[in-house]
Order: C-alpha cells, then sequence, then structure tokens
C-alpha cells in the first residue's frame, strides 16, 4: 500500500472491483494452483489487505518490508507448499493460460527454475516465475546480499550453474516486450483500467493475446503509459 510512484494501486477501482480481485480472479482460473496466499508486510498500512484477503477467501502473510526473499519463504510454508508460483501484486491482468504453461513447464523439465520473465518477450505484467520452495530456502541461505532479499529470486537468477534455469519465450502473436501492462504509475492505472473496461464483466478472463489485439488497433492507448520507466530500465 505504500508504493512510492502509486500509493494504495493494487486496491485502486476497475469495473467496479480492486486491481488486487482482478489479479485473485485470473490466478483462481489456472487449474493447477491450489492456494493463494497473499504475502504483505506488517506495515499498518497493510492491515487493509489482509482485511481484503480475509473477505475474499485467500490466505495472507504478514512479514518482513525490506527482506522480501524470507517473507514468500514463510507464505509459502503458512500454506505448507511444496511448488511456489510467484506473481507480483501489480500483475491485474496476468493470462491465466500463461501461468498455467510456466507451471507445467515446470513440471515437463529437471530445472530448478522456470520463467517467462528473465529473456525479457511476453508484455510487461505476464511475469510467472516457478520454483520448488526448497529451492528459494536454499537460495537465501546461501546469501546475505541486501538486494538478493529484496529481489526474491535475483541470487537464483544470478546463478543458473547453482539453479538451472528453463526460460519461457512468447509466440510470435504475443512477443511485445516493450509493452507496459504492469500497474506501477497513474498512467499505468489509466490505460488498465481502460482495458478491463473494454472487455466488461462478460469477459472478465480475456486473454494476452486479447489485449495485444485490442492495442494494435488503439495507439492512442498504447501511447498513454509508453513513457512510464520500470524499475531496472537503463
Amino acid at each position: 500500500m505504500t508504493s512510492s510512484r502509486l500509493p494504495g494501486k493494487v486496491l485502486l477501482p476497475a469495473l467496479g472491483r480492486p486491481m488486487l480481485q482482478h489479479l485473485v480472479n485470473r490466478l483462481r482460473a489456472v487449474p493447477s494452483i491450489d492456494e493463494i496466499v497473499l504475502a504483505t508486510t506488517v506495515n499498518a498500512d497493510d492491515d487493509v489487505l489482509e482485511t481484503f484477503a480475509r473477505e475474499i477467501g485467500i490466505g495472507c502473510y504478514r512479514g518482513s518490508e525490506d527482506d522480501v526473499m524470507q517473507r514468500v519463504i514463510d507464505a509459502a510454508n503458512s500454506a505448507q507448499a511444496e511448488l511456489l508460483v510467484e506473481i507480483t501484486g501489480d500483475c491485474p491482468i496476468i493470462d491465466p493460460q500463461i501461468v498455467e504453461q510456466v507451471i507445467r513447464m515446470y513440471h515437463a523439465h529437471g530445472a530448478a527454475y522456470v520463467s517467462n520473465a528473465h529473456v525479457r518477450s511476453y508484455p510487461d505484467g505476464m511475469d510467472t516465475q516457478v520454483y520448488l520452495v526448497k529451492t528459494l530456502e536454499r537460495s537465501a541461505a546461501m546469501t546475505q546480499d541486501v538486494l538478493d532479499h529484496e529481489h526474491v529470486t535475483l541470487h537464483i537468477r544470478n546463478h543458473p550453474e547453482l539453479f538451472p534455469p528453463v526460460h519461457l519465450v512468447a509466440p510470435p502473436e504475443i512477443h511485445w516486450p516493450e509493452l507496459g501492462l504492469t500497474l506501477d504509475e497513474p498512467k499505468d492505472y489509466e490505460l488498465l483500467r481502460k482495458i478491463i473496461e473494454h472487455f466488461g464483466a462478460a469477459d472478465p478472463l480475456f486473454s494476452c493475446l486479447d489485449v495485444v489485439r485490442l492495442l494494435r488497433e488503439k495507439e492512442d492507448w498504447v501511447a498513454i503509459n509508453q513513457d512510464v520507466r520500470r524499475k531496472g530500465d537503463t
């Protein structure tokens, strides 16, 4: 809730529901996901998120604001999870089928870490990471670097020799890594709200392909947040 660029962003409304609820509804449509746990902080500002989680019937774990790696580990263990599907809270229109595909890729390979985000090809906002909880625990035990503990899988991604990866690359029809569909700044909210309202209540689980086709026809919509700089951009 204390995002520096857009405070309270995950509870901003679109089509009468908070952005976080759109994300949760999409994750509930992923066949392989057994349980959803909201991993938030112990800050009083995030009390509202714990209330939200309770109201919509998902788990909630509250931990350190700075040591996000440990917070994610503890959140996973609170659900007695073995396999972790990590989605950030600023991806309200993530495609359930893409999430399912990343999970299936994990099961089909002997990799320690499977993601569609490390090699940029999908629109930003479709990011999915899959790995065992014990893999993240192993990573956490190997590093005390503040950045590693702030960016949950940074140590894993920086050490492919220790954690063999598989990187999923987008098919040509949705290959658009420059497209920003994450909720970082007010302009992102404007675009995402327009997209959600365009498809409406009749089609709440519109796909990434649906969005790409829509935005290929609406260049003025694409321009709304085109100048937003993402964290990590050079």
